[in-house]
């Protein structure tokens, strides 16, 4: 009996928001008025400002850092000798936490957009190019031999085996480059920035406006589900061919 009165009062009981709705704390604003100050804040004030920018620079970064990635990775997949020379480099270099090379390019590049592409490229590139080169490097033998069998050139061998086999790791590898160039871009513009979704984050921190971080965590949170969701859409469209192929398989 006990189990089924318990049920029956969480069936009727208010939602979560509903029990802070009253609550009165400097630090947890109520839903509604982080509602409030999201309106005035991102959907009007600042959204111009401070949302398109940031965007721009993560989509910029985050493309110039993809085909960076694939390009090198696929390179240095393909190449045996620099693959020897470079991939030890690029492990000792994607040790070091991307967050610490934000002072120098701050001091070299300025606190505008230009490092902030600096710092979101490099930060993205490390993830794009490893997955291209383990991607790369597990082709199917066989799949290779029946490309040389028909003699094609080097070029239309890259693009017909090598690449599409190598897709799934490289999709992998972006999914893990797009979180830290949102990442990055968030952090680049807490430290040094003059806009930026950070930067407004960062400000209402320092003046203790708890209503504007919040409002800017929900923001952040919105976006980083947004874009995850759409580079999944896509992903799935482009390889919709490899879990078809995955599914026959299987099937047999």
């Amino acid at each position: 009996m006990l189990p089924y009165v318990l049920h029956c009062r969480r069936c009727f009981s208010p939602p979560n928001w509903l029990w802070t709705a009253n609550v009165r704390n400097a630090y947890f604003p109520t839903p509604d008025a982080i509602a409030r100050r999201f309106k005035d804040l991102w959907l009007f004030a600042y959204f111009a400002t401070d949302v398109l920018p940031s965007l721009r620079n993560l989509l910029l970064g985050y493309l110039c850092a993809t085909i960076l990635g694939i390009t090198i990775g696929t390179a240095l997949g393909l190449l045996k000798p620099l693959r020897l020379v470079f991939v030890p480099l690029l492990d000792f270099a994607r040790s070091i936490p991307i967050i610490m090379l934000i002072p120098p390019f701050v001091l070299t590049l300025g606190i505008g957009d230009v490092s902030k592409l600096a710092i979101i490229t490099l930060g993205t590139f490390f993830p794009i190019a490893l997955a291209t080169i383990d991607g790369v490097r597990r082709i199917d033998p066989a799949l290779l031999d029946v490309t040389r069998s028909l003699l094609l050139p080097w070029h239309k061998e890259l693009f017909v085996a090598w690449l599409p086999s190598a897709a799934p790791s490289i999709a992998g590898g972006m999914q893990t480059g797009l979180q830290f160039a949102f990442i990055l871009m968030v952090a680049s513009e807490m430290l040094a920035a003059y806009r930026g979704l950070g930067f407004r984050t960062m400000q209402a921190q320092l003046t203790f406006d708890s209503t504007s971080v919040w409002a800017g965590i929900v923001l952040l949170a919105i976006l980083g589900f947004s874009l995850n969701a759409v580079f999944n859409y896509f992903r799935d469209v482009v390889l919709g061919w490899h879990a078809r192929s995955r599914a026959a398989s299987r099937s047999h």
